[in-house]
């Protein structure tokens, strides 16, 4: 058997044939030569004459095996539909790589499990080149419409790299909170943006949107899909009531140490079998997670410091007591006793004459509407929440990134449901 033709079936490429071999000290160099006459352009669009000037010259493909290249000439045509000259298409690689498809879909499928840098060492490719190969596979595989039947969506921001650099994250609800869209920035016009890629068809579509309390979101909604009911996430709502715990239990902590500075410790041995004197200022201090945690997941000591709490009057009781009140909102067995029960909580925060808790009521009235319409539909960005978890994961993961672009395209290649073939599946 010929060598060429060994190779011709090792290889498998379709619509090209090998033509010479050579085996030089970095490995083994392929030539192919395309088996079509007429020149297709690499964005896809119909095939076009030639130009009238010299071929673009050759280029040369790493293969998804250590030390095998590719190399075929390649030559420039007139796109009439790009409106410029470009390079024709070949079919071993994707427009503008050299990478060939198999060693890209490889590197796509291992970047879905480990760190980049681990992939660039396995596969003896830098890490721009894994970097760039994922931004090309996620672009072809990112399904178009992924953007259609969608009814209800989570909209959140997540941290990315220091210095307050944010992406701008959607997610539906009805498909297991699978992310559809990602863009860097956290203001209003970025999610304008997504409602505009959208269209007005898909922005009628849409019947509930779950948010933070922000106004940019609030206000990019409001514009571009005015009908749409917006639904606060009761994560954020339950974090704004222990954020006014934490504030008054810091407030009674400094009081407690305030009337009661510690006392210098007398001289000489102390006596045996005699307790030492309660450090208030610290007892207060360690109520902490007493008073934040769920009831049902309290330890006995937890209980005990409790239960001391409801004994000694104490505002820190009333401050545990108006935050299980406005977490029993998203408890209630029948939806529409939810009004009834967010004004009776509204009243009794405005009376309680706790600054933390009456600063929080106001933030609560005016979201009022928002809050009732996540419960009355039950959306939350749970999910979207242990998304962005995962997010940071593979943020970390690659030890940062140095463009959104890239963290963008892992977000959707880990996350938005892309399933990657191996070379070997097909």
């Amino acid at each position: 058997m010929r060598v060429s033709t060994a190779f011709n079936t090792m290889l498998g490429i379709a619509g090209a044939s090998v033509t010479t071999i050579e085996f030089t000290p970095v490995g083994v160099v392929v030539g192919l030569r395309l088996r079509r006459r007429k020149l297709t352009c690499p964005a896809g669009g119909r095939p076009a004459p030639p130009t009238t000037d010299r071929p673009a010259g050759g280029g040369t493909w790493t293969w998804g095996r250590a030390g095998l290249f590719l190399q075929a000439e390649i030559r420039r045509l007139q796109c009439r539909a790009c409106g410029r000259v470009r390079t024709e298409q070949v079919p071993w690689a994707r427009p503008g790589a050299r990478l060939t498809r198999d060693l890209e879909d490889l590197v796509s499928f291992l970047a879905q499990r480990c760190d980049k840098t681990t992939v660039a060492r396995l596969l003896r490719i830098s890490w721009a080149s894994v970097d760039r190969a994922v931004i090309r596979v996620v672009t072809e595989a990112l399904d178009p419409a992924r953007l259609q039947g969608l009814f209800r969506i989570g909209v959140d921001e997540v941290s990315w790299r220091k210095g307050h650099r944010y992406l701008t994250v959607v997610a539906d609800h009805d498909r297991e909170g699978a992310i559809v869209w990602a863009a860097e920035g956290k203001d209003h016009a970025v999610l304008e943006a997504f409602y505009d890629e959208l269209g007005p068809g898909g922005c009628a579509a849409l019947h509930g949107v779950s948010l933070d309390m922000g106004g940019a979101y609030e206000k990019a909604t409001t514009n571009k899909a005015r009908h749409v009911r917006q639904c606060v996430d009761p994560f954020h709502v339950v974090k704004l009531a222990n954020d006014a715990v934490e504030k008054a239990r810091r407030w009674a902590w400094n009081e407690e140490r305030r009337l009661r500075p510690p006392e210098r410790r007398p001289r000489g041995r102390p006596r045996t079998n005699v307790p030492p004197p309660l450090d208030r200022p610290r007892w207060v201090k360690h109520t902490r997670w007493a008073l934040l945690k769920d009831p049902g997941a309290l330890s006995d000591a937890q209980l005990e410091i409790l239960g001391t709490l409801r004994r000694d009057r104490s505002v820190l009781h009333r401050c545990w007591q108006l935050k299980e009140g406005l977490r029993d909102l998203y408890r209630l067995r029948r939806p529409d006793d939810a009004p009834r029960h967010l004004d009776w909580w509204l009243a009794w925060a405005c009376r309680s004459r706790i600054p933390s808790f009456v600063a929080l009521s106001k933030t609560i009235r005016a979201n009022r509407d928002r809050i009732l319409a996540a419960v009355e539909l039950g959306l939350s960005n749970s999910k979207l929440e242990g998304l962005n978890s995962k997010i940071r994961l593979i943020n970390h993961r690659g030890y940062g990134h140095h463009s959104a672009a890239a963290v963008i395209a892992m977000i959707y290649l880990c996350c938005g449901g892309i399933t990657v073939q191996l070379p070997t599946e097909r």
